[in-house]
């Protein structure tokens, strides 16, 4: 590939959300014997997938925006405990699904609602009694020798085109199981036609293999078509995460070890692994980093102590991940409560949910072990990662990649001095005619998707079918993301069609 030689850039107005620089890359990596593929989907610069080499660019983190607090568990069947909480759209209304219960005796299931995101009502669904009432929003509890049975109780709504109706919510949850003569921790599966009447899927448990001791996670992979199960259990004297796959959520596989290539193992207490919504070939996780080393900070120390944080972790396969970022996605924050009792400060919720036409919402857990709260976070569309020019500048260039549509379209923010240009090359790094970057139209502003033009037009068709390689010029800029295709109408705006 011959290297490109410098160009000036400008113009943008951005906001930039707190954000850690990455390395560069200076020189190309070994080529790849296939170029990537990625047709008209979306592609998010969460990690170095598509990129091949950069020169004074870096990949930088954005942290959620703290807003405020959603949700207290503050009913009488809640508690200092309560937790593991997923969160789901289902059609026009959210759900989270979470463990009330100030202790494991008194374990339940509680299911809240919301129309957007934000504000919560717990339903009185009059399925379960607590304290000689049955005002509440439990939805399932156990039975006194499975109380475990909400301790991690974890549903998801099943996408599976030939899952039948009466069972088209799904969960795991730990429970115990006589197992060669010897109670043991397993995972056991749930069914309901409606998400609040639960029964369980067999009275033998679904996986066997793992600890189980945390928030295990469940859905169906709608690229591979198949469930898979994100489960909890130790390696090499830490907490980590495995992997077990079904054809039918009733016979699952060999649980097998995330591969998260040379990053070190940290201690993974949850693992928030879904499937992004809006590319669903990518996997996003959101797990909880447990420190038991240290300890307590502002308050008096716990019985039970350690710090913890979120960190964020992605996979083209939800095998093997990427640790891009080795520094925190969500931070304790200022309050002293969150600096200690790791068993359930700064857990992600399972799941993200688009609150606003630019906005996501993530949520995670805070004060835990008084009255636990649940914190919202907002994280621009598509927009957990980029790759980041300061204002010296700099560029990048993307492994042979072959795609399908018309345009190119760009999720980009830049000052107002900052700015993008991109020449379109071939496998071997070479300018394509009317694609050099002295013809590019120079991108500078702040939106979601934004047309990549040159002198002769937007079009690329022409070069749809067969590898290319991408490269952008930047400066004082963020690329968030990159699809090909017509435009996307983005959420809530119509387009004729």
């Amino acid at each position: 590939m011959r290297k490109a030689s410098a160009v000036s850039v400008l113009p943008l107005v951005a906001v930039v959300v707190i954000a850690v620089p990455l390395r560069s890359h200076g020189a190309p990596r070994p080529s790849e014997p296939l170029p990537r593929t990625i047709g008209s989907g979306l592609v998010l610069f969460v990690d170095d997938w598509l990129i091949d080499r950069m020169d004074d660019v870096g990949l930088r983190l954005h942290r959620p925006v703290r807003k405020e607090t959603v949700f207290r568990f503050d009913a009488p069947w809640e508690g200092p405990q309560s937790g593991y909480a997923t969160v789901f759209k289902d059609g026009q209304q959210v759900r989270m699904y979470y463990r009330g219960g100030g202790d494991l005796s008194r374990e339940c299931t509680c299911l809240a609602t919301s129309d957007d995101g934000i504000h919560w009502t717990r339903p009185l669904l009059g399925l379960f009694e607590f304290d000689g009432s049955t005002d509440n929003n439990i939805v399932w509890t156990g039975h006194k020798k499975a109380y475990w049975e909400s301790h991690n109780f974890s549903p998801f709504k099943d996408t599976n085109p030939a899952a039948p109706p009466a069972r088209r919510y799904k969960a795991v949850t730990l429970s115990r199981h006589e197992i060669d003569g010897e109670t043991r921790k397993v995972l056991m599966g749930f069914v309901s036609p409606d998400g609040v009447r639960w029964t369980r899927l067999q009275e033998t448990p679904v996986i066997t293999e793992g600890s189980f001791d945390s928030h295990n996670t469940a859905f169906w992979d709608t690229v591979r078509g198949r469930y898979v199960c994100y489960l909890r259990h130790g390696r090499q004297g830490v907490r980590s995460v495995m992997r077990a796959t079904s054809p039918d959520f009733v016979h699952w596989s060999k649980p097998e070890w995330l591969d998260f290539g040379h990053a070190p193992l940290e201690q993974f207490y949850t693992n928030g692994i879904v499937q992004y919504f809006r590319a669903p070939h990518l996997y996003l996780g959101f797990p909880m980093r447990f420190v038991p080393e240290r300890t307590t900070i502002g308050l008096p120390p716990r019985d039970t102590d350690g710090l913890s944080d979120a960190v964020l972790i992605s996979s083209h396969d939800g095998l093997h991940w990427h640790r891009a970022f080795m520094e925190a996605f969500i931070r304790p924050g200022l309050d002293p409560a969150n600096w200690g009792n790791a068993h359930g400060n700064n857990t992600p919720m399972w799941g993200l949910v688009q609150t606003g036409p630019a906005e996501i919402s993530v949520y995670w857990l805070e004060n835990y072990g008084a009255v636990p709260s649940v914190r919202r976070g907002a994280v621009r569309l598509d927009g957990f990662g980029s790759v980041n020019a300061s204002h010296r500048g700099g560029e990048f260039v993307t492994r042979p990649l072959v795609f399908e549509g018309r345009s190119l379209f760009v999720n980009v923010a830049t000052s107002a001095v900052g700015g993008v240009k991109v020449e379109m090359q071939d496998a071997e790094g070479e300018a394509l005619p009317g694609f050099e970057l002295q013809r590019s139209i120079e991108i500078y502003g702040d939106e979601l998707e934004r047309v990549v033009a040159w002198e002769n037009g937007a079009a690329v068709s022409t070069l749809a079918g067969r590898p290319v390689r991408i490269r952008f010029v930047m400066k004082d800029a963020d690329l968030y993301s990159i699809r090909f295709g017509p435009p996307a109408p983005l959420p809530g705006e119509r387009r004729a069609p």
